[in-house]
């Protein structure tokens, strides 16, 4: 696997990126699209897709855009077939929309609070997994990346139901891939480190008390993870190591 991002070319490759519409998803897809790859994106907000359109467009790629809310299961069901009858595969997808939830004590959380974080951050990916896996398994070289955090292994105050359900992401990530080890899919997580985004300024309104980095600055990971001679499978990759690569 080339050791340099920057090289990297995904021409032909169709890549569904979830949460696209800002931060780490809104960053993948514009490499992606830059890379030569055709950008499924995925996100609730309409007017923020059309906008990533727009950026892709300037840069001469090319994008398809579902407004829909991950949430609604239904129709995330759907979404497989969907994609075979326009596309016939997908190569790469990114599972990478993620909310942080109501933070408070944990015997204080409602339940459709906890129940919300993990239909978002854990249910949703499963599904997504289920209905993508048979398009995933007609490219020549499947990748599957999924957005965890440093959380999923270090317990935090105040954050259960964010750390359980990225800890519960990677535990089933990690198992899938075992099971999809003789196949052409790879299935591996992106640990992004504290990067600046909307959730980061949710969480700390005044501002967070350390380094930080930008979405920008996660990218390399995900390019790497995204190639077809990428032979890593079940990993935690730390995005900073990439990024420190590709400086």
């Amino acid at each position: 696997m080339s050791n340099d991002s920057r090289n990297i070319d995904l021409s032909g490759r169709v890549a569904l990126v979830t949460g696209a519409s800002r931060g780490i998803g809104r960053a993948v897809a514009l490499a992606y699209a830059k890379a030569g790859a055709h950008v499924v994106a995925l996100a609730r907000t309409t007017g923020a897709l059309e906008e990533l359109d727009d950026e892709i467009s300037k840069i001469g790629g090319s994008a398809t855009l579902i407004p829909q809310d991950i949430l609604v299961f239904d129709k995330l069901d759907m979404l497989g077939p969907a994609l075979a009858d326009k596309f016939g595969k997908l190569d790469i997808f990114v599972g990478n929309a993620g909310v942080l939830g109501t933070l408070g004590p944990l015997s204080h959380l409602e339940s459709r609070e906890w129940q919300k974080v993990m239909d978002v951050n854990l249910t949703a990916n499963y599904r997504l997994i289920r209905t993508l896996e048979p398009l995933l398994k007609a490219s020549d070289a499947g990748r599957m990346i999924f957005t965890s955090s440093g959380l999923a292994q270090k317990p935090f105050a105040y954050w259960a139901a964010y750390c359980a359900s990225k800890a519960g992401l990677e535990m089933m990530v990690k198992t899938y891939a075992a099971e999809i080890e003789t196949t052409n899919i790879k299935a591996n997580l992106v640990d992004p480190g504290i990067v600046d985004t909307a959730m980061l300024e949710s969480a700390f309104p005044g501002g967070f008390p350390g380094e930080t980095c930008q979405p920008e600055d996660v990218v390399p990971a995900y390019l790497r993870l995204a190639v077809p001679d990428c032979a890593q499978n079940g990993a935690v990759v730390i995005a900073a190591d990439y990024f420190r690569q590709a400086a």
